[in-house]
């Protein structure tokens, strides 16, 4: 037996001499963690006070160190700082805690202080509270508290240090609850609270009531007037919507920081009182001895980008450049993103070309930007120039350019796009799932749609109403009042977009009675106030019935004007029914409305085209001159293999134009063998021409025919158009997908249209 295992004390002996219980092999298994004790240690009697507190303790940390979200033999390593055996002064262990970085470091220091008996040191007991939150565990800080109650030694330790670090801890992780059930224990002890504990516990009085509360109790202990409980003080106010009482505060401090200043600037920000932010941070430059940070200038820069104030943006830029801070990519960006959502997008590529350390912010910024602009194409550029220079895209970056190419109906761009998704791991998360959800159905692949749904995680209400307005969209009505009770049998409820898809559904099913029904669901069990959306979808649901008097009387007693959506809905009404007296003076509302869209012209013509009244049809041109109106030239654009292929009427551009007339040619004399009859009065396009010939050369059948010349057999043909779809076309479609077997989606200004088998999704009414 050698000197080390002579001077150990065997295990067995001092426990059952001291009446304590053998420790379980759980409990062995942790004491092995601890540094053993010699015998000569104990006769020097420099462990003999804390010996059994610490066999006393293992039973307490047994179950702390079970509940620990990792294995129990990660913990073995010891600790490299100092040897097992060796003393360590309590400003030794602070030094440990303030260096350690990770729950292993964390779990292990711990250790060692309950075998050095040094937890009764309240520094140190919430300097090692502070460590498991700095480590992001805040449940081991909790089960450390809990655990210190048992242990006499532990308990009588608390003070109000130890409270008010537990307590910004809960603050700071979004618990509430349990940050006011702490403070309420520590007045329960009879512990006064001081300045620090009530700045920690307002961010947790979300409730008015509690927050005014609270501060009275802070003016009955005499802190108003200090600077960091005026500052939580302002900040609480602010997230409750009370700016008055914030400013009032704020107005009051004796003393003001640079976090009191941010406090208010951001909390005006968050309550959309973008004038008042910007004059808040005006008095902050003001002021001598205290100058804006990164914080101060992004916010200011937010509320001029809400209110488009790029004079006052550029100014802030200014002040940026004389504080120096143009170097940080959080003012950078806020810069780039002020200039973007002010529509001058050349100074943020500027900025943007001259920052070097670009981040997946200024790169999110820029893809944004592009799509607000409407250069759709040039934002999926970015993503993929993004891409190249190894940046790894965020759900921001994906949802983003996933909406930039849903706007152009880009399904291979899309699809390339969603093998990204799933190689960086987001394919699970909801908000790129629903994206993607949009951007397929979009593309006119309710297939793809319908998967990415199913692949999703879990649903929120976001992913369902993805999930219904793409149904609605494609004119699956009765899978949309199924899905819909899928929704509400999961518990999700129902938002304002979700109830636009259900009550478009029923229009397109003829459930008169069901719209009605979930038209008053919203108001009667959701609280919420029907929109014009919704109010547009009643009419269209009477007036889909021919219940159009019904639709009329609908409009004339709605609680807010009707706009655009509602009249027009009515006058698609009256040209599926050719009631010419109420169409014609629901288009004269609309040409009060909106005098420069030519679409209401062109609808009114063609009804009267329709009936063969043609002086007044060449009135509504008239008049279309008259107010300046011009029609915007059709255009339909197809998609093969990676390239987009634009056709406008009668063009004969195109490097392959001989074929495909000759298949133009082939496919009417088909057409024409099934039964069709050109509906030449009927023209939508073409107001000028009413000859045969001059119909046949219609954008989208130009483009139908390079699909059939081009894409593989049996392959959907996606066509995209600018425009309304005539009768004449969407005839012609109908003949076409069932003499050559295909299913052709064609994407219109209103909806898609899918044909298959000779018959399109939307009824022949769109």
């Amino acid at each position: 037996m050698g000197r080390a295992d002579q001077d150990r004390i065997p295990d067995p002996v001092p426990t059952r001499k001291t009446g304590c219980t053998p420790l379980s092999k759980e409990e062995e298994r942790i004491s092995s963690f601890f540094p053993p004790t010699s015998a000569a240690e104990v006769r020097r009697g420099s462990h003999s006070h804390i010996l059994l507190s610490a066999r006393r303790t293992l039973k307490v940390l047994f179950h702390f160190f079970m509940k620990a979200p990792f294995p129990l033999k990660s913990v073995a390593p010891k600790l490299p700082i100092v040897h097992r055996s060796s003393y360590i002064s309590p400003t030794q262990f602070s030094e440990l805690l303030g260096r350690a970085k990770n729950l292993k470091h964390a779990v292990q220091i711990h250790a060692q202080l309950i075998t050095r008996s040094c937890l009764s040191s309240p520094f140190l007991f919430n300097c090692l509270l502070n460590l498991y939150s700095k480590c992001g565990h805040v449940s081991q800080s909790l089960a450390l508290f809990s655990a210190s109650n048992s242990i006499t030694h532990l308990d009588e330790t608390k003070n109000v240090f130890t409270y008010t670090s537990l307590i910004t801890q809960l603050s700071h992780c979004n618990l509430p609850f349990k940050a006011l059930t702490f403070f309420n224990e520590l007045r329960g002890r009879n512990i006064s609270p001081n300045h620090f504990t009530f700045s920690a516990v307002l961010p947790a009085c979300g409730d008015t009531r509690l927050g005014k509360q609270m501060h009275s109790l802070i003016c009955k202990h005499g802190f108003e007037s200090d600077v960091f409980v005026g500052s939580a003080l302002v900040d609480m106010y602010a997230k409750s919507g009370e700016l008055d009482c914030a400013r009032r505060v704020f107005d009051e401090m004796p003393e003001r920081n640079l976090v009191s200043w941010n406090s208010v600037i951001v909390g005006f920000l968050r309550n959309g009182c973008y004038d008042q932010a910007i004059g808040f941070f005006t008095r902050l430059i003001g002021e001598d001895a205290i100058g804006p940070d990164e914080v101060s200038f992004s916010s200011v820069l937010s509320a001029c980008a809400h209110v488009c104030g790029v004079a006052i943006g550029r100014q802030v830029h200014g002040v940026v450049l004389k504080h120096g801070l143009e170097y940080l990519a959080y003012v950078k960006n806020s810069l780039m993103d002020m200039y973007c959502k002010c529509g001058f997008f050349d100074d943020a590529e500027k900025l943007f070309r001259n920052t070097q350390d670009r981040d997946v912010v200024s790169w999110n910024i820029m893809v944004m930007g592009f799509v607000q602009n409407g250069n759709f194409e040039d934002a999926c550029n970015y993503f993929w120039v993004m891409r190249r220079e190894g940046i790894l895209p965020d759900e921001a970056s994906f949802s983003t350019v996933l909406h930039a190419a849903a706007c152009i109906a880009a399904f291979d761009q899309g699809a390339l796009i969603h093998n990204q998704i799933l190689k960086t791991g987001l394919g699970g998360n909801t908000c790129v799932a629903s994206s993607l959800i949009t951007m397929y159905a979009k593309c006119g692949s309710l297939v793809d749609a319908r998967r990415a749904f199913s692949e999703s995680e879990e649903h929120n209400v976001i992913s369902w109403t993805a999930m219904l307005s793409a149904f609605q969209q494609h004119g699956c009505a009765n899978q949309v009042i199924e899905l819909f009770d899928d929704m509400m049998q999961a518990g999700i409820e129902p938002d304002y977009i979700t109830f636009v898809s259900v009550l478009s559904a029923c229009g397109h099913t003829g459930r008169v009675d069901d719209g009605f029904s979930y038209f008053n669901l919203m108001s009667q069990s959701y609280n919420m106030n029907p929109g014009l959306e919704h109010y547009a979808c009643m009419v269209d649901l009477l007036g889909r019935a021919g219940r159009l008097y019904d639709a009329k009387k609908f409009v004339e007693s709605m609680p807010i004007e009707p706009d655009v959506s509602v009249w027009g809905a009515l006058l698609g009404a009256c040209r599926k029914y050719g009631d010419l007296n109420m169409g014609r003076e629901v288009a004269e509302r609309l040409f009060e409305i909106e005098p420069d869209n030519p679409g209401n012209y062109v609808l009114l013509y063609n009804m009267y085209a329709r009936r063969g009244r043609l002086e007044e049809a060449n009135e509504v041109r008239r008049l279309m001159g008259f107010n300046r109106v011009r029609k915007e030239p059709g255009c339909s654009w197809v998609d093969v293999k990676n390239m987009t292929h634009v056709f406008k009427a009668h063009d004969r551009s195109h490097s392959r134009t001989n074929e495909i007339y000759e298949m133009l040619a082939e496919l009417e004399e088909l057409v024409k063998q099934k039964g069709y009859v050109p509906e030449i009065q009927h023209s939508i396009n073409d107001m000028d021409e009413y000859e045969e010939r001059k119909l046949w050369y219609h954008s989208e059948k130009l483009a139908l025919a390079y699909g059939l010349l081009t894409l593989p057999v049996g392959a959907p043909i996606r066509i995209k158009k600018n425009l309304r779809t005539c009768c004449d076309c969407h005839n012609v479609m109908k003949f076409a997908s069932a003499i050559f077997k295909r299913e052709i989606i064609l994407r219109d200004i209103n909806r898609f249209h899918r044909f298959a088998d000779g018959l399109c999704s939307c009824g022949d009414y769109w």
